[in-house]
């Protein structure tokens, strides 16, 4: 059966930039070798993106730090990561989920069987939003989130989004 990776907002703002953590920066090795064990055409990447006003919007009241702006440095695929998405659809996403992710992968279901496997940033936020999104829409799909493939706002955060995850029939692989 395909099997399709999706790589979640491995972005320099989310990596050791605005928003990054040291457990973050520690699952680029990791990440690096995932994406290399799938054929491109088998690879999605999200990009959390958002405009100038940012701070002006409900997530930039309630998360008031600049981050992933287009265009920006932040916003930008970690380099070593974006060189192996070359020919990946990648998803441009203003919140922490992606709709049109998802449901082109739901129409995509319709016509074919497959898995889905998700790696990223962050655990608790963008992975677990865009993973539960996945599997509302298509409950029949099979859906695996590598651990060691993310990192979490903290560690705690990362285990709790885990856990959720694994709550709501989403396989969790590689956990500590």
């Amino acid at each position: 059966m395909r099997k399709i990776l999706i790589v979640i907002d491995m972005q320099n703002d989310f990596i050791d930039a605005a928003l990054g953590t040291a457990e973050a920066v520690s699952i680029i090795d990791s990440v690096k070798n995932k994406i290399r064990s799938y054929k491109t055409s088998d690879v999605i990447a999200t990009m959390d993106t958002h405009n100038p006003d940012y701070l002006q919007t409900q997530e930039g009241r309630y998360l008031p730090v600049e981050h992933c702006i287009k265009g920006t440095d932040g916003w930008q695929i970690r380099p070593e990561i974006a060189s192996l998405l070359d020919g990946a659809k990648i998803y441009e996403k203003p919140t922490f989920g992606s709709v049109r992710l998802a449901e082109d992968l739901k129409a995509m279901s319709e016509k074919e069987q497959f898995e889905l496997e998700l790696i990223g940033l962050c655990t608790d936020i963008c992975v677990v939003s865009n993973a539960l999104m996945l599997k509302a829409m298509m409950p029949e799909v099979k859906i695996t989130v590598d651990a060691s493939c993310c990192a979490g706002v903290t560690p705690d955060k990362h285990l709790a989004a885990l856990e959720t995850m694994r709550s709501c029939q989403i396989q969790v692989t590689n956990a500590v």
